[in-house]
């Protein structure tokens, strides 16, 4: 394991100490980062909400996207789903209307989505105290062949994600976290293009165990 990286019982593999500054998330981060997908960017809004519906078996009545972005995924919900919400602390708008939340725990939602964001947090173990049915993730895909090929991966991004899954450490943490799996897939691929022949994002749909 390299350096300042742990791997903890569950398989998630953990950044220990943050060397340097975080990055900002502001709104030139989301400019640069988001914007620049250009139609990409509501092609994938609409196949999560697709893969959510289809797995859940139901469109939810409310949703809560924590880490939006750019709002690409809340403005496809709105087309479907009556209450709409987003927390980010970019202070990039929520899309027209989508209601800003600042307390993520201070209400029921039916989904909270976690799309390129949970990896970013100091901290995880929150996801335990969320008030919702269910958790719909998607992330880098971390494989850990070897040091080497951890250390060149594109998605390390030290200081800026601070936690790295695969399938099964993904399944374990929510697991340890009061949430069954519905799905693991990687079906963003299809639009986010793997380089080489290893999945690239790891998208996961979780069901809060009453």
């Amino acid at each position: 394991m390299l350096k300042n990286y742990k791997k903890l019982t569950s398989g998630v593999i953990k950044q220990e100490t943050i060397v340097d500054k975080i990055q900002d998330y502001d709104i030139k981060y989301v400019d640069d980062r988001y914007n620049s997908y250009g139609e990409k960017g509501m092609q994938m809004a609409f196949l999560r909400l697709g893969t959510l519906i289809g797995n859940i078996g139901k469109i939810p009545k409310s949703i809560l996207d924590i880490g939006y972005g750019n709002g690409d995924f809340l403005t496809a919900c709105k087309t479907i789903i009556p209450d709409c919400n987003g927390n980010d602390i970019s202070n990039y708008p929520v899309p027209d209307g989508c209601e800003f939340i600042e307390d993520i725990h201070s209400k029921h939602f039916d989904v909270i989505c976690f799309f390129d964001a949970l990896e970013h947090f100091k901290s995880i173990d929150f996801v335990k105290n969320l008030n919702c049915d269910y958790i719909y993730i998607s992330l880098p895909w971390c494989h850990y062949i070897s040091d080497d090929w951890f250390k060149s991966w594109k998605h390390r991004r030290q200081d800026e994600h601070l936690w790295h899954f695969d399938n099964t450490s993904l399944v374990n943490f929510f697991n340890d976290n009061g949430y069954e799996s519905m799905l693991i897939t990687n079906i963003e691929d299809s639009i986010r293009t793997p380089a080489g022949s290893m999945q690239n994002i790891l998208t996961g749909i979780f069901k809060k165990i009453k």
